[in-house]
């Protein structure tokens, strides 16, 4: 099956998609929410996100279908209305791979045409699935830069993390350096806050 990217995503859903990448408790780490303006403002005025059949599926389920075989009720007519904004045939992926965290990764996709192709959904499923995987956490964080990393988190200096740790100010910069290019952040900040998201800290 071949490999696709953002361009190849914008072309199979032309009408706007919505990925959240490894949800946690609340929020994903990366989100990209190309839906068209308009509908973003109806959907969340009307506060329609735990009432969504899409939503819904996506949190309970795995696996990709089309948004019309969703086997969840839609009371209030939220896939019907998403029609009247040009998103009138959808595919939902759900991804989930058995991380302790609980984190899942989910994708909604819209056209205006027609259906997709069960090749499309399966390229998307790959998509989401390739997706999920490259945002998991690294497991190669030593206790130490963990521990670094919470003290950042937790607003302490670099002065005051030595003392509490009885390092050098030297040594806290090298575990936070480490942490920075295990996590492929620029600053301690950035790292600590990565951490913090994947449930490392």
């Amino acid at each position: 099956m071949q490999r696709i990217g953002p361009a190849e995503i914008q072309s199979l859903a032309p009408a706007g998609h919505y990925i959240a990448l490894r949800i946690g408790f609340a929020f994903p780490v990366e989100e990209i929410n190309a839906l068209p303006l308009d509908w973003v403002d109806h959907y969340t005025k009307n506060r329609y996100m735990l009432f969504d059949p899409i939503i819904r599926w996506a949190y309970s389920s795995v696996g990709a279908l089309r948004w019309s075989e969703i086997p969840i009720d839609d009371p209030r007519k939220i896939i019907s209305q998403a029609q009247t904004f040009g998103l009138r045939y959808g595919a939902a992926i759900s991804v989930f791979d058995g991380n302790a965290a609980g984190q899942r990764s989910f994708g909604s996709f819209a056209r205006s045409d027609r259906d997709y192709s069960d090749l499309e959904i399966n390229l998307l499923h790959a998509y989401v699935k390739r997706r999920h995987a490259e945002m998991a956490p690294p497991t190669n964080l030593t206790m130490a830069e963990l521990e670094a990393l919470g003290m950042v988190r937790d607003g302490k200096r670099l002065k005051e993390i030595a003392f509490d740790l009885g390092v050098t100010e030297g040594a806290v910069k090298q575990r936070l350096k480490n942490a920075k290019i295990k996590l492929g952040a620029k600053t301690g900040t950035q790292a600590a806050a990565l951490a913090s998201q994947y449930g490392l800290i």
